[in-house]
Order: structure tokens, then sequence, then C-alpha cells
């Protein structure tokens, strides 16, 4: 706009040099002169208009900022345990196998291979094969055939247990049965794993007390979109609230999401709408190499939640440098809508709702004093979520689907999940304090609590921190004996501790850092959108150790070298469904576990990460 004005100046004056060429000189200069001003005058007060229109107009675009991060894995697990078994109500089996409401023996025998009776039961031939009861293995076998026929067939020693219960008429209560011979201990390394991380922030000015911020995430590994993993720990499970914590493919997904309404009405006090900042809170941001990342307490909540928070500054009203108190609430499952609930088959199920409060009690750039304080309400046995189902569930609970997955080995058909039913609350804790020295050392300090309110109710893998009991029905059509849960193993209150403690030292070009943590049997913070391969460290019931080097190659670009050792001592680290197991009563087939039990892992790690 000013080089157009510029000429437009410029052929003015030239016009009336043309025009005018026969007056005189002394005219002519003064009226170029005049013009000449006139238009200087007009140039600079349209350009100050244009200068703030162009500032307005860039301050209501939205701004962007980000980072990319590339990290290359080497993970190795030792002494991985699948040890399957669930609990059953024995007396009830017996009592409706003797009514025949499983249906009757038409062709299996189950005293095929007893040879004789002694003072504590049946005396068993085990080198009698199993096709020897079996009158007709064509001709109209029963569910009860079928169930006893497979049973001493993969597992004689499970069935001469359950014969002999039987033919003493025994009523043995609730009793652990076991899906698998014996448990199946191995090691598994991968060598090499990558993948890479885009965050993309923005944030915009939308009036003087109103703004607007977000973040958007794309997190895969290297040659992987598929979107969801095959079923083998809860950290493979794809849900909303772990989404941008877990490798979910090439697209971007919304982190987070809010606006901020400040100092309404002159009181203070400010209202946050939206998908909350509630990742990355302080201390775990120091291993990031970044500012504090969320609001919570870090080592009690790392989760995306859609919600609202209403907050003040205290600062005013009390003195303490950087005082801050919050209020949050949001909503972590929609229990109906979109879940088939015009069918009305949904009565198991509640919506879960968060709330809680957290205080910023002291923060004076040096120091850093923090609590938080929450509910879990109406948590059910799992989440709205996308798996790969794994096939060794078919040969556990499903020999129809079995005989047809054995076509094709290496297929698995994603599927998408929810709850089965609600099954208790969960209260949460956490208090963090940090501090920077004179001679650039940080450390820090937190400690978290949690406690499990079972109500007695289970799903599949269990109820609130402890397992399911299950019972026999006969399928629909009559041709399968099917255990389903019914119940949890008790409904007790389970508390839960955690430890968390790091301190990172300048070092050349950059800083070295040492953390360590430990979670108790009952420790279930939430933190599962915490993006360790292995699963969140801070969830870990059991100890975790952290060692690693930041190397600043400039202020927008770092390299990082660590390494992470995980020591777990129970099952279910990051999950309140299920009883935590001890994993040395997994591995010596004490305990069972329907998924596979780490005893020690460990992760070395190489990051490149670049800010823009």
């Amino acid at each position: 706009m000013k080089k157009f004005l510029l000429l437009v100046m410029a052929a003015l004056v030239a016009f009336p040099m043309s025009a005018f060429a026969a007056t005189s000189e002394e005219a002519m200069m003064a009226e170029l002169q005049k013009q000449i001003a006139d238009l200087s005058e007009e140039l600079e007060d349209l350009s100050d208009r244009l200068d703030g229109a162009e500032r307005h107009s860039t301050l209501d675009r939205i701004e962007f900022s980000g980072d990319l991060r590339s990290k290359a894995h080497s993970i190795h697990y030792q002494d991985v345990t699948f040890n399957p078994g669930i609990n059953v109500d024995m007396t009830d089996f017996f009592d409706k196998v003797n009514t025949g409401e499983l249906g009757a023996f038409n062709n299996f025998n189950p005293q095929f291979s007893v040879v004789g009776f002694g003072p504590t039961g049946p005396i068993f031939d085990d080198t009698i094969p199993a096709t020897d009861g079996i009158a007709d293995i064509n001709n109209n076998n029963t569910a009860l055939d079928n169930m006893f026929f497979g049973l001493a067939n993969s597992d004689r020693e499970a069935f001469n247990q359950l014969f002999t219960a039987f033919a003493m008429g025994m009523s043995p209560g609730v009793q652990p049965f076991r899906l698998a011979v014996k448990p199946d201990t191995y090691d598994i390394n991968n060598d090499i794993m990558y993948s890479t991380r885009l965050r993309l922030n923005m944030k915009a000015k939308v009036w003087d007390n109103v703004k607007f911020a977000g973040r958007l995430v794309m997190f895969k590994n290297w040659g992987d979109s598929t979107g969801s993993k095959v079923f083998d720990s809860w950290n493979s499970f794809t849900m909303d609230a772990t989404d941008s914590g877990n490798t979910t493919g090439d697209w971007l997904r919304v982190d987070r999401a809010y606006f901020d309404w400040s100092n309404i009405a002159d009181s203070g006090f400010y209202v946050s709408v939206g998908r909350r900042p509630s990742t990355y809170g302080p201390p775990t941001h120091f291993r990031e190499n970044e500012l504090r990342g969320g609001t919570p307490t870090g080592n009690v909540m790392n989760l995306n939640f859609d919600g609202i928070t209403i907050g003040r500054s205290l600062e005013d009203w009390t003195g303490i440098e950087g005082m801050i108190a919050r209020f949050c609430y949001g909503q972590g499952f929609e229990s109906e809508w979109g879940n088939g609930e015009l069918f009305n088959e949904l009565d198991k199920i509640k919506d879960t709702h968060f709330a809680g409060f957290n205080f910023d009690l002291y923060n004076d750039g040096t120091n850093f004093l923090q609590t938080t304080i929450f509910t879990a309400q109406d948590l059910n046995d799992g989440f709205k979520g996308t798996i790969a189902f794994p096939n060794q569930y078919a040969a556990l609970f499903a020999p129809t689907l079995n005989k047809d997955i054995q076509k094709f080995p290496n297929f698995n058909f994603v599927t998408r999940v929810q709850p089965s039913t609600e099954i208790g609350d969960i209260n949460l804790g956490g208090i963090v304090f940090s501090r920077e020295e004179e001679n650039g050392i940080k450390w820090f300090t937190s400690a978290g609590w949690t406690q499990l309110k079972p109500n007695g109710k289970a799903g599949m893998f269990g109820g609130m921190g402890t397992d399911a009991v299950f019972q026999a029905q006969l399928s629909s059509d009559g041709t399968e004996v099917m255990m389903v849960p019914v119940n949890a193993t008790e409904d007790k209150d389970r508390n839960g501790y955690g430890f968390y403690g790091g301190v990172q030292v300048p070092a050349p070009k950059g800083k070295v850092g040492l953390e360590y943590n430990y979670g108790s049997k009952y420790w279930t913070p939430f933190t599962q959108n915490q993006d360790d391969v292995i699963g969140s460290k801070l969830a870990t019931r059991g100890h975790v150790g952290e060692a690693y080097y930041i190397v600043d190659i400039n202020p927008r670009m770092s390299i990082k070298l660590s390494g992470i050792y995980y020591d777990f001592e129970y099952t279910g680290s990051g999950s309140p469904v299920g009883k935590p197991k001890d994993i040395d009563d997994v591995k010596d087939g004490k305990e069972y576990s329907l998924l596979p039990a780490i005893d020690t892992a460990y992760d070395l790690n190489a990051t490149v990460t670049v800010q823009f």
C-alpha cells in the first residue's frame, strides 16, 4: 500500500510539471512543495491506521508453535509369564451338573480313566487316552461331553481334580481354576524400535480477558499406523484418555483444547472449559526437559479428560507468593450415548466423573509446593476403546471361534470394546515439592495416595482391585458351557502409596538426571497417558530407576540419552481392574493372571527433540 501511495504521489508531482510549464518557476515550486507536504501528512496518517489494523488482525489469528521428537528404543523384558486362570464357583457348577441345568452326559464317560477308588477318591490311569472315554465323537455330543472331553484331552491333572471333587460330592465353594497346564515364562527382546511425536501448540487472544489454547499430537511407531494394538496389557488399550500418549498412527489428535475466561467481573476468579491441560504436570516436566506442562500433580494424574476448572490466585488474600486454588471437574466416560443405548441394555454401567482440588501452595520461582486431591466416581471395568483381539483368548474362552482362527494364525480382528459393569470409586491425592538451587541443581520429591472402593461387582478381568468369580452357564443354543463373571471376590477398601523423587545436575553442555519411584501393591494413579513404552513408570507397582543425560545442542534442540529399569512386584500396574498378584507367585503357578505378568524390564533410548 505504501508503494502504491508513493507512485501516486510521484505521478501527482510529475503532472503539474508538464501541465503548467509556462508558469513561473517560483509559483510552480511553491505549489509542488504544498502538495508534497499534504500528501506526506495523509500518507503518515494512512500508514498509522494500516499498521494498527494489521497488528489487530495478526493478534486475532492463532499463533502456532510446537516440537518434533524422534526416539530410538531398545526394549527388553525378563521373565514374562503367561499363566491364565479364573476363580470358579464350584459349588454352583456341581449343583447345575446334578440338576441337569448344564445338560447331560451323552457320549462321554467321565470315569474313562478311573481304575479304582481309594480313601481319598478315584484312582486314575493317565496313560489311557481321552478318546477312550467318548463313545462316538460325531454323535450328538452335549455341552458337558465337549467340556469334559476337552479338559481331559488338554489338561489331565485338572480334569482329575475336577472329577474327584465331583465324584466325592464335595462342595468346595469358589476355587481357582487354571486355564493352562503350566506357567509359560520367557524373555522378550525388541532390540530396536523407533517412534516420532509431533506436537502443535495453538493459542489465540479472543478478547482482553478471554484466550484460547490447544495442542494437537501425532505419535506413531515407525512403520505402523494401524491405530490399534493386540491386547496383551492395559497399556495397549487405545482409548480417549490415553490417545495422545500412545503410538496410535500418523494422524493428529486433540491433546488439549480449552478457553480461559479470566478476572470475571473484576473478581480475580477465572473459568476454563474444554479438554484439560492435565498431562505432564510437576514434577514430570523435569525429565521431559520442558517447563511445567500441566496443572495437576504428575505423580497421580497424567490423563486426558474433558471438563471445567474454576480458580483464583490467593496471593492478594494470603500474602503467600504464587498461591493459586483450583476446583476441577470432568467426565472420563459416557455410558450411554454411542454405546447402543437404544437397545436399553446398559443398566450395569454408569458415567464416570472426576472432581477435586489443586493448590499451588507456594511458588516463588525457586521453590514450588503443590498438592492435588480428587475423586473418580462410578468407574467401570474398562473404557470405550479399540483393540486387536488376541488369538490366545479364543483358545481359552471361545473354542468355536478358535477353530476358525487357526486357519488364519496371523489375523487379529479389530474390535470396539466397552465396559460391562460399574465396579466402584477411587480417591487420589498427591503432593510435590521442587527447588532450584543457586548452582543450577534442581531436585524434587513427591508422594501419592490412592484408595480403591470396590462395590463387589466384576467383569471378565475382575472388579476394582479384586478378581472376578465365574459361574457356568449353558449357551443359548445349548452346545457350550460358558464361564461368565457374576461378582467380585470381595468389596474391601484398599489403600495404595507411591513415592517419586529425583535430581537434575548441570553437566557439560547439558544436564544429568537421576530419578526413582516406588508403588505399593494397590497403588493405582491415573498416569496411563505417560508415554513410557513399557508402561507409565509412575503407575508401577514396584520399583523404577531412571538415569538420563540431556545435551542442549542449542536453546531449541536437545539430545537425550536415557535408561529406565522396572522391577515389578505385583501385576496390574496402571489399572484398577483385577487383584494385584505377586509376580513370583504367578511365575511359580500359585497365582493366575489373564494378562502376561512382567517381572523386570528395561528401556535404553536416545531422543532428538527440536522446538519451533
